[in-house]
């Protein structure tokens, strides 16, 4: 590996090193419903965003207060000597994808039958460093 390849690299790695993700697939709820508790979070501190999905009233919220806790913990698995007060993470972005669709049957009147969707989704959370989301 030449030597400008080996810098670019590192420097890279450096980069990744304050930014965490984590992804979860297959949640048995319908993007939209999970949308609602996503938009609530997005460039939020990360303090704050779990105080709001814990006392949100909404199921989805259990799920996405979860996941941030595992994107922390994945922070905290790069940055050993660094603390989570001192870091000032914060929501870079929060996605929600639609994921699988089971597809039932619902009997409907006159021997008619009508299709039920029952959708799931997809969500990814990044946290960044605060100083790293103004470079962006």
């Amino acid at each position: 590996m030449g030597v400008r390849k080996k810098e670019r690299a590192e420097q890279i790695k450096e980069a990744k090193k304050s930014v965490a993700f984590a992804k979860l697939n297959n949640c048995p709820t319908s993007p939209r419903k999970m949308r609602l508790v996503v938009d609530l979070v997005r460039g939020q501190k990360v303090e704050k965003a779990l105080q709001i999905l814990k006392f949100s009233n909404k199921e989805a919220s259990r799920r996405v207060e979860k996941l941030v806790l595992s994107a922390i913990a994945n922070w905290q698995e790069k940055n050993e000597d660094a603390s989570i007060e001192d870091a000032d993470l914060v929501v870079k972005e929060i996605r929600v994808d639609g994921g699988s669709m089971l597809k039932r049957l619902r009997p409907a009147p006159q021997g008619r039958a009508h299709r039920i969707r029952k959708r799931s989704n997809h969500v990814t959370v990044v946290l960044a460093a605060k100083d790293n989301t103004q470079s962006k």
